[in-house]
């Protein structure tokens, strides 16, 4: 690959990861402020919200999201307290050191209320004209042509 490509795909990336940091911030201190959750805690109910039993092993969950073990305790752990009692945990029936986690209603009913300031959030995001703008140079300067 020649270095002007080199550059043009890096400083492609740059500003794509430019873009995604801009919205998430925003996004933090909407959640934050409106629901005091962070994206990750918002992460956490909306995959859990996502699977038939709304419920994941502990392990998967903190896959997802991308916190480490003692991160993803320490969330669960806020989030079991009294409260607010949006998860619970649970032991394996067939594997007593495997644990899952659960959304219980007052989870899923804080996860309706922030979904509602998330989308909103993403909508204007996407609709700012400089991000528009910087996204649509982005992919026009990758275009197999």
């Amino acid at each position: 690959m020649e270095s002007n490509q080199t550059n043009q795909l890096i400083s492609s990336w740059l500003s794509f990861t430019h873009i995604q940091t801009k919205i998430t911030d925003e996004l933090e201190a909407i959640l934050q402020e409106k629901h005091q959750l962070s994206v990750k805690e918002f992460y956490v109910l909306l995959f859990l919200s996502e699977t038939p039993n709304k419920k994941l092993k502990l392990q998967e969950l903190q896959t997802m999201v991308g916190l480490s073990q003692s991160a993803m305790s320490r969330l669960v752990s806020r989030f079991e307290a009294k409260g607010c009692g949006a998860l619970k945990r649970h032991h394996c029936i067939d594997d007593r050191r495997a644990i899952y986690t659960s959304l219980t209603e007052e989870g899923e009913e804080k996860l309706k209320k922030a979904l509602v300031t998330f989308q909103e959030t993403l909508e204007q995001a996407f609709a700012d004209e400089n991000i528009q703008a910087e996204l649509k140079g982005i992919i026009l300067r990758h275009i197999k042509r």
